[in-house]
């Protein structure tokens, strides 16, 4: 009897989201391909004349792809029927090419294109902040002030701020990812731009609550001491479950990305009790709606 012929299982949709979201789908593809046909990472990886490391990497979407790998991992894996061969080469390719933030990479480190890239191919962002207002909720106006004290402020502020306002566009795109923030009191009465600024800003928030794939809580003083100590930090969860949760922290000349079963879980154990102690959602759009009013 001959073997089931292997089968490739990619939505092309996922392009929409970004060459990240791609590259990520596609390395949980070779993953499942390697797994179903019983290869271990060690043999795969002397396949394509590399390493356990490299497979990894390809595999968990973290490095671009070089075709004649593809190729090599295809036969290795079984996968003998021509069409799909060149519908996953093609998306392969695509996956390749560079981000809509590459026109900005005269003004990103290295580890900041990285999260862009994480955040739009993210399933669900989760994120606290303690001082300021997240950069996917905050108005040009905000982010104007929040770039002129910054040590960036110095080199086009203005293509600054048109990066993080152009971030923004994840929340609105088909399939996009759902955010859910936590953020403190603090950030209500913090005046960054004035007070004009900061009424627009908060007036912003309550719009921004009402859209289904938001949703903000406020840690009010009233509840005390946080889980978190006023440590800000985001967590980013992919569709893809062979994708592990990330945390990001982000400090002021680099930032890091902890991926660690341990490190992770204590994150999420913070952030769930975060959202058990700031106000519900409901009560949260309430006390943003008062803090506008009282400016």
């Amino acid at each position: 009897m001959n073997a089931e012929p292997k089968r490739i299982s990619v939505d092309s949709s996922v392009a929409e989201r970004g060459p990240t979201a791609l590259r990520i789908a596609v390395g949980g593809q070779l993953r499942a391909l390697r797994e179903a046909s019983g290869i271990t990472p060690q043999v795969a990886g002397d396949h394509i004349r590399g390493s356990y490391a490299k497979i990894s990497r390809l595999e968990l979407g973290r490095t671009g792809f070089k075709e004649r790998d593809i190729v090599d991992l295809l036969d290795l894996y079984g996968v003998t029927d021509a069409e799909q061969r060149k519908m996953f080469l093609d998306l392969a390719r695509k996956a390749n090419l560079p981000g809509w933030w590459h026109r900005y990479s005269d003004l990103l480190p290295q580890w900041f294109e990285t999260y862009i890239g994480l955040e739009g191919a993210a399933q669900t962002i989760r994120t606290y902040e303690s001082q300021l207002v997240p950069g996917l909720l905050q108005t040009h106006d905000y982010a104007t002030a929040v770039v002129e004290v910054g040590q960036e402020s110095s080199k086009d502020p203005a293509r600054r701020v048109e990066l993080r306002t152009k971030r923004q566009e994840i929340l609105d795109a088909p399939n996009g990812p759902l955010l859910w923030a936590v953020l403190d009191e603090t950030v209500l009465h913090r005046r960054v731009g004035g007070t004009r600024v900061q009424r627009e800003q908060i007036e912003h928030l309550v719009e921004m609550s009402t859209k289904p794939s938001v949703t903000i809580q406020v840690l009010s003083y009233r509840s005390g001491a946080s889980a978190a100590a006023g440590t800000p930090f985001t967590m980013l969860r992919f569709i893809e479950r062979s994708l592990p949760d990330i945390v990001y922290l982000e400090q002021l000349t680099t930032a890091l990305y902890l991926d660690r079963t341990d490190d992770v879980t204590h994150y999420r154990q913070v952030m769930d009790r975060l959202a058990v102690q700031a106000e519900t959602p409901a009560r949260s759009r309430e006390i943003l709606i008062d803090a506008a009013a009282a400016l």
